[in-house]
């Protein structure tokens, strides 16, 4: 695996962890003790706070922010400006607050602009609309779009929507439908 990469332009804390072969680009803050694996992109603007945990080959677009709380599973693609909260009942003089954690599975997609709420889980290969709005749970290889984000399918591996005898017509994988519908 290649070196890693830090663009001049990014503040890296010297407690961070960061993956053999990550890419950091510009502008990129990445906080004390967050945990990258190997190979991922960070790309510019990418905000990552402080104990974050990135799986392996994950790949984050521009203007990202990925809040204390959040873990992010391998092979994860997050969209460019989306972002993640991290506490239930936010006030700005509450001093109190507590951190509610989000979890992505391995292989999910979140689209450019989609807001996640803090305490669900995204489930493995599901793919989040652009600009879609989660506040609950997304089943493995659901696709969900929308304020807030409704089912409307059921995504592969490869990321393209089942049809409706639960095959994809873009790589030939079919699915039993039965694992898809818990």
């Amino acid at each position: 695996m290649s070196e890693i990469f830090i663009h001049p332009t990014a503040e890296v804390s010297d407690s961070a962890s960061i993956g053999e072969g990550c890419k950091i680009w510009n502008q990129a803050q990445i906080r004390n003790d967050a945990r990258l694996g190997e190979g991922c992109i960070i790309s510019k603007n990418v905000y990552v706070d402080e104990h974050v945990q990135i799986g392996n080959h994950v790949k984050v677009q521009n203007n990202v922010n990925i809040y204390h709380g959040v873990t992010i599973e391998d092979d994860v693609f997050l969209g460019p400006s989306m972002t993640f909260s991290n506490d239930m009942y936010p006030r700005a003089f509450n001093s109190n607050w507590k951190i509610t954690e989000t979890l992505v599975k391995k292989g999910a997609s979140i689209g450019a602009g989609a807001v996640i709420r803090c305490g669900v889980t995204i489930g493995e290969y599901a793919t989040v609309g652009a600009g879609s709005v989660v506040t609950k749970d997304v089943k493995p290889h659901a696709l969900v779009v929308g304020n807030p984000a409704r089912q409307i399918g059921w995504v592969c591996k490869c990321g393209f929507k089942l049809n409706e005898k639960y095959v994809c017509e873009e790589c030939g994988q079919e699915y039993d439908g039965k694992g898809l519908e818990q």
